[in-house]
Parts: C-alpha cells; sequence; structure tokens
C-alpha cells in the first residue's frame, strides 16, 4: 500500500506541474466568462443554459486534462526509461499500475473541485440578476452532478490505464481512449433510436447485435451525465445514484485488473 500511494503521489505532482494543466484551467476560465455572456442573449432558461454550459465545460476541461496530460504521464516513464529504475526497486508492476491509475483519480479530483467550486460562479451571477420564479434550480443537484462528472473521470481514468498497459505508445492510448468515450458517450442514445424506428424502417439485425455489444462492452458514459436533472432542478432517485456508482466501481475494477495483467506478462524493449 505504501508503494502505490508513493507512485500514486509522485504522479500526482507530475501531471499538476505540468504546463498544458494550465493551458486548460485558463480555457475553462475563458469558458466561465464566455457562458456568463451568452446566458445574456436568452430571454427565459437562463439559469437552465447557465448550469448546463457550467457543468459541461467541467466535464471537457477533466477530460482534456486526462487525455493530454494523464496519456503522457505513462509514456514519460517509458521514454525516458525511467521505469526500469521504478520496477527495480521492491515494488511490483501490479502496485506500479494501480499506483498511476490512484495518481489519475487525485489529478482529475483536483480539477473537478477546482472547477466545479468556479462553475457556480455563472449560475450565481445568472440567478442574482436574470432569476425568474418559474426556474426551477437545486444546488444539491447541481453538486451531485459535479461528483458524477468526477466518477465519470475516474472510470476514464481506469480506461487510459488499461490502454497505457497494453501499448508503448502514447498516441495510440491517446487515440483508443478517446475513441472509447466517444462510444460510451453514444451507445445509450443510438440504441434507444434504433429500438425507437424498429418499426418505421428495417434495422439489420447485425447492426442491432454490434450496437448491443458496443453498449455492455464499452463503459456507459452517458449515465454519469447529470445535467439535463441539474438544469431542470429534476429529483434523482437514490437508487440510481447507488446504481450508477456501483457500475462506476465495477468497471475501474475489471478495466484496472485487466491492465495490470497485461502489464505483468508484457515485455519492455
Amino acid at each position: 500500500m505504501i508503494a502505490i500511494w508513493s507512485v500514486a503521489s509522485i504522479t500526482f505532482k507530475e501531471g499538476i506541474k505540468n504546463r498544458v494543466i494550465f493551458g486548460i484551467f485558463i480555457i475553462a476560465l475563458l469558458l466561465f466568462a464566455a457562458t456568463t455572456v451568452v446566458t445574456t442573449l436568452f430571454m427565459r432558461d437562463i439559469v437552465k443554459v447557465a448550469v448546463d454550459l457550467s457543468l459541461s465545460t467541467v466535464s471537457f476541461s477533466g477530460l482534456l486534462t486526462l487525455l493530454f496530460v494523464g496519456v503522457n504521464l505513462f509514456g514519460k516513464d517509458l521514454d525516458k526509461r525511467t521505469i526500469y529504475m521504478v520496477i527495480s526497486r521492491p515494488i511490483s508492476r501490479s502496485e506500479y499500475l494501480i499506483g498511476k491509475f490512484f495518481g489519475l483519480v487525485m489529478l482529475s479530483l483536483t480539477v473537478v473541485v477546482f472547477l466545479g467550486i468556479l462553475s457556480a460562479l455563472p449560475v450565481i451571477i445568472s440567478k442574482n440578476f436574470y432569476y425568474y420564479s418559474e426556474a426551477r434550480f437545486n444546488w444539491l443537484i447541481f453538486f451531485l452532478a459535479v461528483v458524477y462528472i468526477f466518477v465519470k473521470l475516474a472510470v476514464v481514468s481506469s480506461v487510459i490505464t488499461l490502454f497505457a498497459s497494453l501499448t508503448s505508445n502514447s498516441f495510440i492510448a491517446l487515440v483508443l481512449s478517446l475513441v472509447t468515450y466517444i462510444i460510451g458517450q453514444s451507445t445509450e442514445s443510438v440504441r434507444l433510436l434504433l429500438a425507437s424506428q424498429v418499426e418505421k424502417i428495417e434495422v439489420s439485425p447485425v447492426v442491432s447485435y454490434m450496437v448491443d455489444a458496443a453498449y455492455y462492452i464499452f463503459p456507459n458514459f452517458s449515465a454519469f451525465d447529470l445535467k439535463t436533472q441539474a438544469a431542470h432542478g429534476l429529483s434523482i432517485s437514490p437508487s440510481y445514484i447507488l446504481w450508477t456508482g456501483l457500475y462506476a466501481v465495477f468497471y475501474i475494477t475489471v478495466a484496472v485488473a485487466i491492465g495490470t495483467l497485461a502489464f505483468r506478462r508484457r515485455e519492455f524493449p
């Protein structure tokens, strides 16, 4: 456990010192500022627009951090050959990979907490200056949506860990992680679309099987998206929160376990 924490701590410090992350923070700040301006262009539903755009900024910035900083944290050890120094010490490959994963999770948590606090500013401004009596908004649901953005990023971290354990090329790991995210974000919508159109148009069984396979194999990232509920002030059932959290834990466990097994059998050049 000490070895895992040491690797996680080093990974987190390397990630937080990366210059790219400061660029992402600047982009996020500009998007928050743009949100405040854009909301003034709407006649109604200003609070809803502010909530939607603010949460989207947090999610987008967190994803950029993992894809452009997190992936490189794995590739750097291979490129600079520092991984040989690590695994030559009394630390197993499994501890190294798990430590890297937790380092990414800590980095994601820092980004989400920082940007989650900032994301409340456009909402506060819109509520104070453009609030209307018909608006439905709940701060608890808003911050619950922020929490589940972090949960989604934790799942993305496990996916990055899996692909980084399979390949030495950072670009390939980046592309595979991005493709997985895009598929996981859209499979539920595509599945529902096919189900609604099955009586109107003839859908090939092969297409249906491929969509169903993708739905069960790839992580369902849309399940962690609570922007709609937060924007409209809709209540979220405790069972949904529980089962979605358990689904995230299950997928993270499976992805990291497979990555650990592959990393233990891997030969370094």
